[in-house]
């Protein structure tokens, strides 16, 4: 029986072949969309396939990681233009039954040399996971969304690897962008974290917030060593309006 790991690279190798067989890995029946431009099921995902498959794109696989009925990438795509791209699935059965997204255009590098998808791959500390997953649910909630940002010490590393694409290392550099305002208000701020991955030293939070005022999906990965927060990654994407949305189902 494949993996869930196995099952995902599967079904978004689809996106490069164009194979319709590859969303033979969805269950129809069952299959939630939480990406607003998609329709739902697996027709939808076919379709989808077929038509991105005309512009010769490219699926690279960076990172991909399992967590219970979960399975995790962090990617690289090439749709005529370079993306930096997070997919989630959860599955059923060996069925994918829901999933999500979030992706930005590929940027970088930033002025600390590091780019939106290179880095570490290797996972580690297995036996860790729930420590690792406790201690960014902890940071996320203290800092990202009630913005204590002067508790930042207990979780993050001063040498923070940072890939941001407009972000430098450091921690103080990550704390001045969270406190960074526009007309007073805050230009980054998050509302609610909606669920957090792990396996071993990776941690993948996907949050919701604004970003310079507007409704904005937050996708972060950061990695641990030694119980604090050592390096990150992340996507941002503006969130449609509702009147744009092909499902019902909401970005979350």
């Amino acid at each position: 029986m494949n993996s869930k790991r196995e099952l995902l690279q599967k079904l978004l190798k689809g996106i490069e072949t164009g194979d319709a067989e590859a969303a033979a890995v969805v269950n129809e029946e069952k299959y939630i969309q939480h990406n607003p431009q998609t329709h739902e099921g697996s027709e939808g995902l076919a379709t989808l396939f077929a038509r991105l498959s005309k512009t010769n794109p490219k699926v690279k696989f960076v990172r991909v990681f399992e967590d219970g009925e979960f399975a995790f990438a962090h990617n690289e795509y090439d749709f005529a233009k370079v993306k930096a791209a997070f997919e989630v699935f959860r599955f059923e059965d060996s069925k994918a039954v829901e999933h999500w997204d979030n992706i930005q255009p590929l940027r970088g590098p930033n002025a600390s040399g590091r780019g939106m998808l290179d880095g570490p791959t290797e996972i580690t500390d297995i036996d860790r996971t729930e420590q690792n997953r406790e201690l960014v649910d902890n940071f996320s909630q203290t800092v990202l969304i009630d913005r204590k940002t002067e508790r930042m010490k207990a979780f993050v590393d001063a040498n923070l690897i940072q890939h941001d694409p407009d972000g430098v290392d450091g921690i103080d550099a990550y704390r001045m962008v969270l406190e960074a305002r526009s007309d007073a208000e805050l230009i980054v701020q998050y509302h609610r974290v909606h669920r957090v991955l792990a396996e071993g030293n990776f941690v993948l939070c996907m949050s919701e917030g604004a970003s310079h005022g507007k409704h904005t999906s937050f996708y972060d990965l950061f990695r641990v060593a030694d119980g604090v927060i050592v390096e990150q990654w992340g996507t941002m994407e503006t969130i449609a309006p509702r009147s744009e949305w092909k499902n019902d189902n909401g970005k979350f």
